[in-house]
């Protein structure tokens, strides 16, 4: 009899891990859907979820590292950032254990790391140029097409271009200087890809408009601005990016 019990309870414990495995999917799914809708923080929810269910789950685990960079940019407390930017980078870590060779836990990494260093201080942000490179470069080598990436390497030379008197004194003390190549132009070059591929992403033209700002390419950014504004809202963040875009022009049409 004990022999009996022991092996149905086996059974049931094999039949509630398929059972528990299987739901992972369908979470994803509901994340996805969740996403087309704009509700991140329950897109979130259902992809933490999926992990819990199955913590392999690829999909889950790049998407909740992108959720968290998302989610976290968007507070206002500098705290609460970096309490979000952190989980992000380990979901982004645990990403990159279960797929290193593919453009989505590369281009989350890149994210992670770009989000927290925009908030750090010189050394830490410094420290971090070269490993965000690395990522967006990965996930360009994996995916030429990747929209995203394309644009975290614009963002990653603009601000490099542009770091201040105290950031490059860090680089050139402790790091042996800068990573060589970034510049505006290059920047430009690579938000305009990034266009290319992906036309309806109002964060795209917002950042090169402001390059084209930077070098007082005053029309482009106008033309930029303008293109940008004619697009539908498709992500929760949009419509505060728009009202960038609009004050941007407003000040540029104002000179």
């Amino acid at each position: 009899m004990k022999k009996i019990i022991a092996i149905a309870f086996l059974l049931f414990s094999f039949q509630y891990l398929i059972a528990q495995s299987s739901d992972a999917p369908l979470l994803v799914k509901q994340g996805k859907d969740l996403l087309a809708q704009t509700k991140e923080e329950d897109a979130l929810e259902k992809f933490k979820g999926a992990l819990k269910s199955d913590p392999n789950n690829y999909e889950a685990a790049w998407h909740a590292s992108l959720m968290c960079s998302r989610i976290g940019n968007r507070q206002a407390d500098e705290n609460k950032k970096k309490e979000y930017f952190v989980v992000a980078k380990q979901y982004a870590v645990k990403s990159l254990k279960l797929n290193p060779a593919d453009a989505e836990s590369n281009f989350v990494m890149a994210v992670a790391m770009g989000r927290m260093a925009l908030i750090s201080g010189s050394k830490d942000k410094v420290a971090a140029s070269r490993d965000i490179k690395n990522y967006a470069d990965l996930a360009i080598k994996y995916n030429p097409n990747h929209a995203g990436a394309w644009h975290v390497l614009g963002k990653w030379n603009y601000e490099v271009a542009n770091l201040n008197f105290a950031e490059r004194a860090v680089a050139n003390s402790l790091f042996g200087g800068l990573p060589e190549g970034a510049d505006v132009k290059t920047a430009i070059d690579c938000y305009n890809k990034a266009i290319s591929l992906d036309s309806e992403n109002v964060l795209f033209y917002l950042d090169l408009a402001k390059a084209y700002q930077n070098i007082e390419l005053d029309p482009k950014a106008n033309e930029t601005l303008k293109k940008a504004l004619t697009l539908k809202p498709k992500v929760k963040d949009d419509n505060n990016y728009l009202l960038q875009c609009k004050k941007m022009l407003d000040d540029i049409q104002a000179d």
